[in-house]
C-alpha cells in the first residue's frame, strides 16, 4: 500500500474517532425532558408567588406604620386624635395628609358643608380622585380609580379606622346583638365626631386597634351592602349631626368593628350586613392591624372572638395575653 495510503488510512480513522456520529432526542427522552421541567416550574412557582406575596406585605405593613406614625403626629400637633368622620362627610385620612406628605392635596380640601365642600364636587371631588400610595395595599386588585356616588374616577382604600368592639351592622335597624355605626357613642378610637386622646385609651396603647385593613370590593353585594371604603371624604356620609344624632350612612366606608369575625367576607353564613363593616385583607389567613402604640400586627383568623372584640374598645378594661 505504501506509507502514503497508510498515513491516509490512519487519519481517516482519527476523524471518525474524533468525530462520533450525532444521536438526536428519542420521543420518550423528550417527554421526560419536558415532564421534568413542567415539575420544577409546579416546585418553583408557589415559592415565587409566596415571595412577591411577602414583599407586598411587607410594603403593606410599612404603609400601615406610615400611617401610625402619621397618627402620633397629629396627636402630638392638636393634643388629639382626628375624627373618623365630621359632620361635613371628611374622614380620618383627610386629617393627616400634612403628616404623609401630602400638604398640597390636604390644602386643597374644602372643609365646608355646602359648595366646593361637598364630596361629590368641586375641589374636594378632585380630591377624591387622588391615588394616595399609603392608603393602598399593593395585594388589593381593585381598579385604581372607580366611577361611585357622583365622583368618576374615586380611589378605593384598603384601610379603614376602628370606630367599635359592639358595632354588628352599618345601619341601626340591622343590628343583632350590638349597636350600630349610627349611634355616635362608640367605645372604639374612631367614630362620628370623635375626639380621643391617649389617656382615653385606658386599656393601653398596646392592646387598642387604632387602624386595620379591609377587603375591599367595591361591586360586591350582598343584602343590599357594598363592601366600598374609601379615603378623604364621601357624599353618602355626609350629613353627620354631631349633637346626638346623624342622618348621613355609610359610615362603613371609613371605620369597621371587632365585634364581627375577621374576614368576615369569606363566611357563608355572614350577613352582608356583617361583611360590610368586618376588617379582613388580601392577604393570607389574616389580616394587618396598626396598633394605637404605633406598631403594626398581623392577626390571624383564628384569633378567639372575645380577644379580637376586645381589641376594638379602648376603655373596658380587658386583659389580654399574647
Amino acid at each position: 500500500m505504501g506509507n502514503r495510503g497508510i498515513l491516509v488510512e490512519s487519519m481517516a480513522a482519527r476523524n471518525r474517532i474524533r468525530s462520533p456520529k450525532r444521536v438526536g432526542f428519542t420521543l420518550v427522552e423528550l417527554l421526560v425532558v419536558i415532564a421534568i421541567i413542567g415539575l420544577l416550574v409546579a416546585l418553583l412557582l408557589p415559592a415565587v408567588q409566596a415571595a412577591r406575596e411577602s414583599a407586598r406585605r411587607t410594603t403593606c405593613l410599612n404603609r400601615m406604620k406610615q400611617i401610625g406614625v402619621a397618627m402620633h403626629i397629629y396627636h402630638d400637633t392638636y393634643r388629639k386624635l382626628p375624627f373618623g368622620w365630621n359632620n361635613h362627610g371628611t374622614a380620618w385620612s383627610a386629617m393627616i395628609l400634612p403628616q404623609i406628605e401630602q400638604q398640597p392635596l390636604y390644602d386643597s380640601i374644602v372643609f365646608q358643608e355646602t359648595g366646593n365642600g361637598n364630596w361629590g364636587s368641586g375641589s374636594n371631588e378632585d380630591a377624591a380622585g387622588q391615588l394616595i400610595p399609603t392608603y393602598r395595599c399593593p395585594s388589593m386588585s381593585q381598579p385604581r380609580h372607580v366611577r361611585s356616588s357622583g365622583i368618576p374616577r374615586r380611589v378605593p382604600t384598603s384601610y379603614r379606622a376602628c370606630a367599635s368592639s359592639t358595632a354588628t351592622s352599618d345601619d341601626r335597624g340591622t343590628a343583632v346583638g350590638g349597636n350600630a355605626l349610627e349611634d355616635l357613642d362608640q367605645d372604639g378610637i374612631f367614630f362620628a365626631c370623635s375626639r380621643t386622646v391617649f389617656r382615653d385609651i385606658k386599656d393601653g396603647l398596646t392592646n387598642t386597634i387604632m387602624i386595620g385593613e379591609s377587603y375591599t370590593e367595591y361591586d360586591f353585594l350582598q343584602d343590599g351592602n357594598t363592601l366600598d371604603y374609601w379615603a378623604l371624604g364621601s357624599p353618602q356620609v355626609d350629613p353627620t349631626r354631631c349633637d346626638g344624632g346623624t342622618s348621613g350612612t355609610e359610615f362603613s366606608e371609613f371605620v369597621g368593628s371587632t365585634a364581627v369575625r375577621l374576614n368576615s367576607r369569606f363566611d357563608a353564613s355572614a350577613s352582608g350586613y356583617v361583611k360590610e363593616i368586618s376588617f379582613g385583607s388580601y392577604h393570607p389567613e389574616g389580616a394587618q392591624f396598626t396598633i394605637a402604640d404605633g406598631s403594626v400586627r398581623y392577626i390571624a383568623d383564628t384569633i378567639h372572638p372575645d380577644v379580637f372584640r376586645a381589641m376594638g374598645s379602648k376603655d373596658k378594661g380587658e386583659a389580654l395575653d399574647e
